[in-house]
């Protein structure tokens, strides 16, 4: 046998662990290594926005998924609290500015950093914690949560923990998984490892570089989606993001709602 039909025989045989692995972790119900069957239904977070400034419609079956997981997504109808978060997979050269106009307007936010974040912005990570923001998880490599396994979940997202403890000492306590997709069975993952969940009510079209330079754009789709409770994401490498950042904080503040940190969170 020569070594071209060798090398594909090797792959076909990747191809068929592959194919395996993927039908195994994406079945509708999954037995965890605790002996729990739980959902693994793959749910991608989406919203239905209302412009009016009321409450988003979150989908009240996902919504009530994460409130009986007593995770977060949305806070209390009759509080004019919002939540700022951002989520920085790498650094584009803004979160020094999106800081200094934090600190400038005495507003916390929760940063949810990967493992590549921390490794390569330490220094950032580091001025996070020392002014006050909340370092949340996001996992070391990004996966969608719901495709791998039990233990491929713990690692994704201790090893971030441990590494982050071991270098700050701080302890993170709030996930947001990547891409927004998870499952009955990964929350109840995250919630074993002391974790909770963060969702959002609100984000928009703001991660791709190429759709920069629409500020007005981004400044309208975030004051006219301002509602009570709400859990605002917004991406760190956002141009937009940043050199509006200041004017909207400004102007929220204007309309009557209060920032506040997820420690804060009220239900």
């Amino acid at each position: 046998m020569n070594k071209r039909y060798i090398k594909l025989i090797f792959i076909a045989l990747i191809v068929i662990l592959t194919v395996f692995a993927v039908i195994k972790y994406s079945k509708k119900t999954i037995q965890t290594s605790s002996g729990d069957t739980l959902s693994n239904k793959k749910i991608g977070w989406g919203i239905k926005r209302n412009d009016n400034h009321e409450q988003p419609d979150l989908g009240s079956v996902n919504k009530k998924m994460i409130d009986e997981n007593d995770d977060i997504a949305m806070g209390n109808s009759e509080k004019p609290y919002i939540y700022l978060s951002f989520d920085e997979g790498y650094e584009a050269g803004y979160t020094s500015k999106i800081l200094d106009i934090l600190k400038e307007n005495d507003v916390k936010a929760a940063f949810f950093i990967t493992g590549h974040y921390l490794n390569t912005q330490k220094e950032l990570v580091k001025r996070m914690i020392d002014e006050g923001h909340i370092v949340g998880n996001h996992t070391v490599n990004h996966p969608s949560m719901p495709d791998i396994s039990d233990e491929e979940i713990r690692s994704e997202i201790m090893k971030l923990h441990q590494a982050v403890f071991e270098e700050f000492d701080y302890e993170m306590k709030y996930l947001r998984p990547p891409k927004g997709e998870f499952s009955q069975r990964t929350l109840a993952i995250t919630k074993k490892l002391g974790y909770t969940t963060v969702m959002w009510s609100f984000a928009y079209d703001d991660w791709e570089e190429s759709k920069q330079g629409r500020e007005e754009y981004a400044r309208n789709k975030i004051l006219s989606n301002t509602h009570n409770g709400e859990v605002m994401l917004l991406h760190a490498n956002s141009k937009d993001n940043c050199n509006i950042l200041d004017s909207i904080i400004k102007e929220i503040k204007k309309c009557g709602y209060e920032f506040k940190t997820l420690d804060e969170f009220l239900k």
